[in-house]
């Protein structure tokens, strides 16, 4: 685990290395400054040695000024070292993020890696900033302290060594007990992250409902989770702090009892005495900071397993040794094709799909709602894998393909279609982002959103707000299908994308579909008969399974769903 997040320093090694070395120096300077006001107090002082005084005094101002840049240099360096590690690591999550196929990104669900970008993130960047300046301030000056006080009286000493024993236990044991919590916390903060993001997603929803306070009621029940989980956490680490002040006080209290007695019998000066303490402070002191950082690490611990968990996760989906970069046509094949989302065998959604589409052709899918049409689809461009069985496009396995090779060519606009913040253009342009002005304007008439686009003050300068909230369902839908145009794939799939427009337009986007892109494959998931009557062949799914493959004149003759459907739909559900 710490050699792959230790990857992520990258190029803020020096400052990580200045950082300790800095610190340290601050520290051998903080331990000679009692060393020096030992030889005032003994020697100067006491012998009223006005030279040796101001002599001692300005190496005491130096030693201290010294001290003091260097604490300010680890400090600059620290902060450098951390935020230039927590953005390393916010990118390489990002980057890897990227890569996942969909099953890895259902395996963590999108507010999980919400979280662990953010708040995983943030917990291992100030811990390590805590390991790189006071876990190594923290050892150093209780080295340093110690050897200064051994040298000073080596029994008075040894109530150092009864102390540090203790408190590591206590530490150990407090750790024990709280990591468990964090974990608890953690997972907690990924489903208040999905409660957060459902209701501002769907806040349209919950207001036309009035179910404002249904969402805040949930949102409390979560947040005081948290609350709770934390608070069990801390009340745990909560008894350092006490330990710490009690192992310090009651050490102090030893040494002046035990110093008083050896200055009495004048085995000791007040001078040393003065140092011992100071030494005994700063030795506490140091195990207060390593203790400081103990329970940052323990809170760390539990982050930086959830973000390295993301750093190591492998894609289900990779590029073959030699991939095929060049795809021939728009034909596609199911042989056999069986496929599970959990990868088990015995619980397929897909069941025994074998059909051939010739490029081309106007391909309709229907079926109820679950009967797996969006599944289908999803496996033509390799967004999931066939458990077994073959998928072919151009008459070659998709995973012989190059990933970016295949999907370049399959054109998608799915059932939530999602504008990014951004002109309508920069928008259109992530189907192509070399498309020039007329070539936009011409994927915008297919899709018969030229129309009011133009009737815009910005035409196709307007800004888009963040996921199309500016514009209704159905110019959302025709930007994004003017979008997938753009690619000018061999394979055009449109999954219910047309639901929120009205017949006509309907029909007049699937007629300049036949007229302007006739050698495309055209695959069209529609819940409306309309939308698929004039396919070249109509898929019929029924519980993950093909129904029925034919034309729609076929299909009404010879098949009880389609029929079904259309009664429905064309004659109100009464039969003629």
């Amino acid at each position: 685990m710490i050699k792959t997040l230790m990857a992520s320093i990258r190029e803020y090694k020096k400052d990580s290395i200045l950082t300790p070395l800095f610190v340290t120096l601050e520290v051998i300077l903080e331990v000679l400054i009692p060393f020096f006001m030992a030889g005032i107090i003994d020697i100067g002082l006491a012998n009223a040695d006005m030279p040796f005084t101001i002599r001692m005094g300005l190496t005491l101002t130096v030693a201290a000024v010294l001290s003091l840049i260097c604490g300010a240099l680890s400090g600059k360096y620290a902060a450098k070292a951390s935020a230039g590690f927590a953005k390393n690591l916010r990118k390489d999550m990002f980057y890897r993020i990227q890569g996942f196929s969909f099953s890895n990104i259902d395996k963590f669900s999108p507010e999980s890696l919400v979280t662990r970008l953010t708040t995983d993130v943030t917990n291992v960047q100030n811990a390590y900033q805590m390991i790189i300046r006071i876990l190594i301030r923290g050892p150093v000056m209780l080295i340093f302290a110690l050897v200064m006080a051994v040298g000073i009286n080596r029994e008075l000493s040894m109530i150092f060594f009864c102390a540090i024993p203790i408190l590591g236990f206590g530490l150990f044991f407090i750790a024990i007990k709280a990591h468990p919590h964090f974990e608890k916390v953690f997972r907690t903060y990924d489903f208040l992250n999905g409660v957060v993001r459902e209701d501002v997603t769907a806040i349209r929803t919950v207001k036309s409902y009035v179910r404002e306070d249904y969402e805040i009621s949930i949102f409390k029940k979560i947040s005081k989770q948290v609350f709770d989980r934390f608070v069990n956490a801390e009340k745990i680490v909560a008894w350092n702090a006490p330990l710490m002040q009690f192992t310090m006080y009651v050490s102090i209290l030893l040494i002046s009892w035990l110093a008083g007695e050896l200055i009495v019998q004048e085995e000791m000066t007040t001078g040393q005495l003065m140092s011992m303490i100071v030494y005994a402070t700063q030795i506490l002191s140091s195990l207060m900071m390593l203790s400081m950082v103990f329970v940052m690490i323990i809170i760390a611990a539990s982050s930086a397993r959830r973000i390295v968990e993301v750093l190591t996760e492998e894609s289900s989906l990779k590029d073959p040794e030699n991939p095929v970069e060049v795809v021939k046509d728009g034909s596609i094949d199911f042989d056999n094709v069986n496929f599970s989302y959990s990868g088990d065998s015995n619980k397929c959604s897909l069941h025994d799909i074998s059909i051939h589409i010739k490029s081309g052709e106007t391909i309709g899918i229907i079926g109820s709602t679950g009967s797996a049409k969006s599944t289908l689809v999803q496996l033509i461009p390799r967004l999931y894998d066939a458990t077994t069985g073959s998928v072919k496009v151009g008459g070659i396995d998709v995973r012989e393909y190059g990933l970016d090779a295949i999907r370049s060519q399959v054109a998608m606009v799915l059932q939530k279609n999602t504008l990014f913040s951004g002109t309508i253009k920069e928008n259109l342009r992530w189907g192509n982002p070399n498309a020039t002005d007329e070539e936009i304007k011409k994927a915008c008439i297919l899709s018969q959103a030229d129309e009011f686009v133009s009737a815009f003050p910005d035409g196709y300068d307007t800004y888009i707000e963040q996921g199309g909230t500016n514009v209704s369902g159905g110019q959302k839908q025709r930007l994004c299908i003017a979008r997938a145009l753009l690619r000018n794939p061999k394979i055009l799939i449109l999954d219910d994308s047309t639901s929120a427009v009205d017949t006509k337009t309907d029909a007049m986007i699937r007629k300049a579909f036949r007229e302007d892109i006739p050698n495309t494959t055209k695959i069209i998931i529609a819940q409306r008969i309309s939308s698929v009557e004039d396919a070249d062949k109509v898929i019929v799914m029924d519980g993950g399974r093909i129904d029925a493959f034919d034309t729609p004149e076929n299909l009404m003759k010879t098949n009880k769903i389609y029929r079904e459907v259309y009664e429905s739909q064309v004659n109100g559900g009464k039969n003629e």
